[in-house]
């Protein structure tokens, strides 16, 4: 088992690419410290075609430096199927965390690469009120080209303060996104990624929509070909939710 100590963790992120895992050393650890509460973002991607790597996360709960079957009694999990890209976003305290990621070896075979993304985002508001936004950008759910309407459930908390939506338009093809059904406050943003690094960099964040408390978010009236990310974060409390994505045709 590789470990990598990443010292404290901040809102810049750290970034781990062309990592590999093998079946003579299947996982990796990254030990990292947070100084104050934020929302620990993990992002797992590009995995090698064929293969499935899981990601998991745990605090050092005896405080002893070391990932130990005491700290394995309570962690979160990112496990999706193929190579699908893996998150972990998690509102929590000041404290030594681990990340993990291990190699799934009923579904590989041989070597298995993978990127990580980390970081640790200060929250919007008042900890322990609000989340914040994760300035990482996994495939979570890929919606690919957008030729109708169409709206998926979900849900948030401070186990999985955000979900990243991934979608392309065409070419005279426009979108209105709604988020509604909210039991507490939850916000969306429109993300482009110009460089395709997979991190929210400045001035990438084309539209956003915070109202107050459960009142629907709307944002309208995205008309330029490409490709883009949709999140939806918690601001305070568990809410399910639907996100409507309302494809048209742009008028010549």
């Amino acid at each position: 088992m590789a470990l990598l100590n990443l010292g404290t963790l901040g809102s810049i992120p750290v970034v781990k690419n062309n990592s590999d895992l093998t079946t003579s050393d299947p996982t990796d650890v990254f030990q990292f410290q947070i100084s104050s509460g934020k929302n620990i973002n993990l992002s797992l991607t590009d995995i090698s075609a064929g293969d499935n790597a899981d990601i998991r996360l745990f605090r050092d709960a005896n405080n002893n430096g070391v990932l130990d079957s005491f700290d394995r009694n309570v962690g979160l999990v990112s496990n999706r199927g193929s190579n699908q890209d893996e998150a972990i976003n998690f509102k929590t305290s000041s404290g030594t965390f681990f990340a993990e990621v291990s190699r799934f070896a009923p579904g590989s075979s041989g070597d298995v690469s993978y990127n990580l993304a980390l970081s640790a985002t200060e929250p919007s508001g008042t900890l322990p009120i609000s989340a914040s936004s994760s300035n990482l950008l996994p495939k979570e759910f890929v919606l690919g080209h957008l030729s109708g309407n169409i709206t998926r459930t979900g849900n948030v908390n401070n186990q999985n303060t955000t979900d990243v939506y991934s979608f392309s338009l065409g070419f005279r093809e426009g979108v209105d996104i709604r988020l509604d059904g909210l039991s507490s406050d939850a916000d969306i943003r429109v993300i482009r990624d110009s460089n395709n690094n997979r991190i929210v960099d400045a001035g990438e964040v084309i539209a956003s929509s915070n109202n107050a408390g459960i009142t629907s978010e709307l944002i309208s009236n995205i008309t330029v070909r490409g490709d883009y990310f949709l999140q939806v974060t918690e601001f305070t409390g568990n809410t399910n939710y639907n996100v409507t994505f309302n494809q048209f045709s742009v008028p010549t």
